[in-house]
């Protein structure tokens, strides 16, 4: 059989597979956020979102943390970065009126886990945020903000988690489609 003859046969073949890739995001509703740093930090990433069965699935990745560090990270409830301290993004985002805790209890909407940093103060990490969604009921982020604290989240003080500064700071965006 004559190469091109091969090629025309598999091409279908080819196409189908891709097309039913799971890891693939095909025509997914998605959005993004692309943090900014505060004043005198080094901190540049995005983090990626999309829901999967249910859930909204987060991909953190960053860069110009502190090596091997442990940080904070909200969704607030603007996506407001106006600030120098990022101030602007209000507090947690919270529609329920819960107290601040870790998944494992009772928690802020936008009470997520901490971000943990390499040893070359990167981070790639997949978080589940249980309970939100991009947008069309009371838990949706679009528009909301992203914040990473100085600090790790305790998960017990009140109201916010003792996690420290605002660090970097990100209006979440739906992406085109």
């Amino acid at each position: 059989m004559k190469p091109t003859r091969l090629c025309m046969l598999l091409l279908p073949l080819t196409l189908g597979a891709c097309a039913n890739d799971p890891n693939s995001h095909g025509n997914k509703e998605m959005a993004i956020a692309q943090l900014q740093p505060a004043t005198g930090q080094t901190i540049s990433g995005k983090v990626m979102l999309h829901e999967k069965d249910g859930q909204l699935m987060l991909h953190v990745m960053l860069a110009g943390l502190k090596p091997d560090s442990e940080h904070g990270f909200h969704v607030h409830e603007k996506g407001d970065c106006s600030k120098a301290d990022f101030t602007s993004a209000g507090g947690h985002f919270n529609p329920a009126s819960s107290k601040h805790g870790s998944h494992a209890g009772e928690h802020h909407a936008g009470d997520l886990p901490n971000l943990v940093a390499d040893a070359r103060g990167n981070v790639d990490q997949h978080i589940m945020a249980h309970g939100l969604t991009l947008h069309g009921s009371e838990n949706g982020v679009i528009g909301r903000g992203f914040i990473v604290h100085a600090n790790p989240d305790d998960y017990k003080s009140q109201p916010a988690g003792n996690s420290g500064a605002r660090i970097a700071c990100a209006r979440i965006d739906q992406m085109g489609m």
